[in-house]
């Protein structure tokens, strides 16, 4: 009896001490799960706020925090979070986007750089042609005003005529004023010329040019419509003149003009409603006048 009352003593504080190490083991097991999700939380915390790993913290090596610095790592803490308000709000993927904008704007510089250098390029070719063409220009002008001085008057048989740049200081884009003054006559502007003396100025102006830059052949029709007998004839003997650097092909109903002609083409009309060309070779013709008379 006194053994199996000792037993149950000990059996009792077996059972006691048992109760104590379950509470003790369930308390330690909820620590450990509020530990195991302050963790958790903590980690989710570390990811949200700064997007590492609590892995990838621990791989940095910065020194454990003890009781000795807790303080000072607490105000670096402070400090740093400070920081990152004071920066505002950041986008983690600048980095890829950075380096696509980058590529972006290099292709699109390269482009901007190949674009200015063809401008320069374009600009200098446009200068260099200007200058050629201004020279040009002048030159022919030079030209063409001597000729027409000397034209105009041996058609009027006098007088005096020249042109003059309306703006000397950019002629590629100046007017071009006329002065004309036959025989005898102080005229200031052209309106003052009859309409056939207007022509003649024309017409002197257009021998000038063919001076300075004789073409092969030229057509012109009825340029001396408006022209008087006199000055028909004169216009005549001034194509025949230049006849032998240019082959002028004349459209005219005025016969002092066709005198000068040595082929003439013409539409007659020998029955109603019935047209026919006729050619007659001039020169052929005087020929066998010639042989006849001889």
């Amino acid at each position: 009896d006194r053994t199996l009352a000792e037993i149950r003593i000990k059996l009792k504080e077996r059972s006691s001490s048992r109760d104590v190490c379950y509470q003790a083991t369930l308390n330690d097991e909820n620590k450990l799960n509020r530990l195991v999700e302050r963790q958790e939380k903590l980690g989710s915390q570390l990811w949200d706020d700064y997007e590492i790993s609590y892995e990838d913290a621990v791989a940095l090596n910065y020194p454990a925090v003890t009781a000795e610095n807790r303080d000072e790592v607490y105000a670096i803490q402070s400090s740093s979070r400070a920081k990152l308000r004071a920066l505002g709000n950041y986008n983690p993927s600048a980095i890829e986007e950075y380096a696509e904008v980058k590529m972006q704007y290099d292709s699109l510089n390269a482009q901007y750089v190949d674009l200015t250098s063809s401008y320069d390029e374009l600009v200098g070719i446009i200068s260099r042609l200007e200058e050629e063409m201004r020279t040009s220009f002048v030159s022919a002008f030079e030209a063409i005003n001597k000729n027409f001085g000397i034209t105009f008057k041996e058609l009027f048989g006098g007088g005096s005529a020249e042109l003059n740049l309306v703006d000397p200081e950019d002629v590629l884009t100046s007017g071009i004023e006329i002065k004309a003054a036959p025989p005898g006559k102080i005229i200031k502007n052209m309106s003052l010329l009859s309409g056939g003396e207007q022509s003649f100025v024309a017409i002197a102006l257009l021998f000038a040019i063919l001076k300075v830059n004789p073409t092969p052949f030229c057509i012109l029709d009825e340029i001396e419509a408006a022209l008087d007998e006199v000055n028909v004839f004169r216009f005549g003997e001034y194509v025949k003149k230049l006849a032998s650097d240019t082959q002028f092909i004349l459209i005219t109903h005025r016969r002092g003009t066709m005198e000068v002609g040595n082929r003439l083409y013409g539409v007659t009309m020998p029955q109603r409603g019935i047209s026919q060309a006729i050619e007659l070779n001039v020169d052929e013709i005087e020929g066998k006048q010639k042989e006849l008379l001889g």
